[in-house]
């Protein structure tokens, strides 16, 4: 893609595309890393990104109001964290389908973010807080040292951990797990939890980059985290995937969307063709399982 696209455009391969291509995914690829936990193990989501918005306007009115820039990134991190526990308590406690409690979520913590706002964009944020999304390390963004630290640990918490090895065992089948000694309220409570913890990180990195608080942020994330998670190789039958292969997922969806701007493309064909992506990885899924 990068390569048909740099002959396509002579603006592609720019310093200024590439370190924009670079912060979008960075955004997009944290959240499709909670995702991926999920993913593996079984279950969907719907909420991350009405928790990208919830917590870019929590963070945004604590700062407006005078709490100190690390106050307010450790509560929005905990409110998130409790919204995440409230999905996990629905799907273990009531046997909710992840589907359906993921849903329920997404409208409760959208309309959370309208309500806090009054459907307002909240301005006025700190220097040192906005100033985060545009300084770089090494040349790179800080946004993608983020995503490079969540991906890391990302990465060691599932190869390495008895709770990575549990999320791939719940994954593979309920039964097996509790057979095998899994506490499952825990794990359950755990994904869920980090899922909406690496949400609010998203969102946190979003409001500074956009130097705002807008309720309508993050919309459609949850479409853009599934298909980062499909197209990079994990089931949705569970118990396969990885967040490298997720952040590669993620870098291929940022690139058909920035492509497709400096090409001149309508958007609505971008996300149809989004949509026929996520289809195809999941068909190819499910060919080769058949052989």
């Amino acid at each position: 893609m990068w390569g048909v696209l740099s002959i396509l455009s002579p603006y592609f391969l720019t310093y200024n595309n590439i370190f924009n291509l670079v912060r979008q995914t960075s955004v997009i690829a944290v959240v499709a890393t909670g995702m991926s936990f999920v993913i593996i193990s079984g279950g969907i989501d719907l909420s991350v990104g009405s928790i990208v918005g919830v917590s870019s306007i929590i963070i945004s009115l604590l700062m407006v109001n005078g709490v100190p820039v690390f106050g307010a990134m450790i509560i929005t991190l905990l409110i998130a964290i409790v919204l995440g526990a409230i999905t996990g308590i629905f799907i273990y406690e009531g046997k909710v389908p992840p589907f359906i409690a993921s849903l329920g979520m997404m409208s409760m913590a959208r309309g959370l973010a309208l309500l806090l706002s009054g459907g307002q964009i909240i301005t006025g944020l700190p220097g040192s807080f906005i100033s985060f999304a545009q300084v770089t390390v090494l040349g790179l963004p800080m946004l993608f040292v983020v995503l490079i630290i969540v991906v890391g640990i990302s990465f060691f918490v599932l190869s390495r951990t008895r709770f990575g090895r549990n999320v791939y065992t719940i994954g593979s089948s309920d039964e097996v797990a509790r057979l095998s000694g899994v506490n499952m309220r825990i794990n359950y409570y755990a994904i869920y939890m980090l899922n909406a913890f690496l949400s609010a990180v998203a969102g946190i990195m979003l409001t500074s980059r956009l130097s705002s608080g807008i309720p309508t942020s993050g919309n459609m994330y949850e479409l853009d985290a599934i298909a980062s998670v499909v197209i990079g190789g994990a089931s949705l039958n569970g118990a396969e995937g990885s967040v490298f292969g997720t952040v590669i997922g993620a870098l291929i969806m940022t690139t058909l969307r920035n492509g497709g701007n400096l090409l001149g493309v309508d958007p609505f064909w971008l996300r149809i063709a989004t949509g026929l992506l996520i289809v195809l990885a999941v068909l190819f899924d499910q060919v080769r399982k058949k052989q």
